[in-house]
């Protein structure tokens, strides 16, 4: 009889500590690599087709302007931190890219351990992160100063609370289609997506519309964005009338290399 209770009791150990192990195992969740989706390569090219949404004529008028936007990373340097970056410079042509391409500015990508930063025009945000997963979310305009657009219009509010943005990965797209476009292997990243009285059907009242959504294809890179920071101002009363302040695009992928 005792030695039935000890191998008993034995057995319950083994179990015991079975269980225990188990339970503080950490899951393990292997994460795609940030470089399948930004292909930091000199020479590496892609061009987009661009539509920019501008408000001209004090505000009272609204335009789509439209192009083609090449952006051809130059090489590796050092950025203002003095962290290895990619220098990446954009040039732009017509909507056919029938004309001359000319230089349109330059910004820097760096990546680091977890992350993806891209600092363009002094704005610093972290576009990409770890792990690379349905649902992961973080502060990827944390850089960023209150009210960074305040050179656009000093009274706006679109980009109150910028900072605060939660950037999340959505649903992974095996293709994504856009303008007879057809894209595979597609992540998500949504970071706002609010709008108030838009269309504007209320016209003396407020009317604004954040909107922030980049995709980005394996072995390309981004290929989709959608950036839209304005407001509608009725103005009641005053002279001129109603406008709209801010700014937004949508750019596709038409090509690379």
């Amino acid at each position: 009889m005792r030695f039935f209770t000890f191998k008993l009791s034995a057995l319950l150990f083994i179990a015991a500590t079975f269980l225990f192990s188990c339970s503080n195992k950490t899951e393990q969740f292997e994460t795609e690599p940030i470089s399948d989706y930004v292909i930091l390569v000199p020479g590496k090219y892609i061009t987009y087709r661009l539509d920019s949404l501008v408000f001209t004529n004090f505000g009272r008028n609204t335009e789509i302007h439209k192009y083609q936007e090449k952006h051809v990373i130059d090489a590796q340097i050092n950025d203002g931190l003095g962290r290895p970056s990619y220098r990446v410079f954009r040039y732009l042509s017509d909507s056919t890219a029938s004309t001359p391409w000319v230089p349109n500015g330059s910004y820097f990508i760096t990546p680091l351990a977890d992350q993806l930063e891209v600092i363009d025009d002094n704005k610093r945000v972290i576009k990409l992160h770890l792990p690379i997963k349905e649902g992961f979310s973080w502060k990827g305009n944390r850089f960023l100063p209150t009210n960074p657009y305040d050179y656009i219009s000093v009274n706006n509010s679109y980009d109150d609370g910028m900072a605060d943005w939660d950037f999340y990965y959505d649903v992974f797209e095996p293709t994504f289609n856009y303008k007879n476009k057809t894209y595979t292997d597609i992540w998500t990243v949504e970071a706002a997506d609010e709008s108030f009285n838009v269309p504007v059907v209320n016209v003396d009242g407020y009317g604004s519309r954040v909107r922030s959504v980049d995709k980005y294809s394996k072995n390309i890179g981004l290929v989709y964005r959608e950036y839209e920071l304005w407001e509608y101002q009725p103005n009641t009363g005053q002279p001129g009338g109603p406008f709209k302040t801010g700014f937004g695009l949508t750019m596709w992928m038409v090509d690379h290399n």
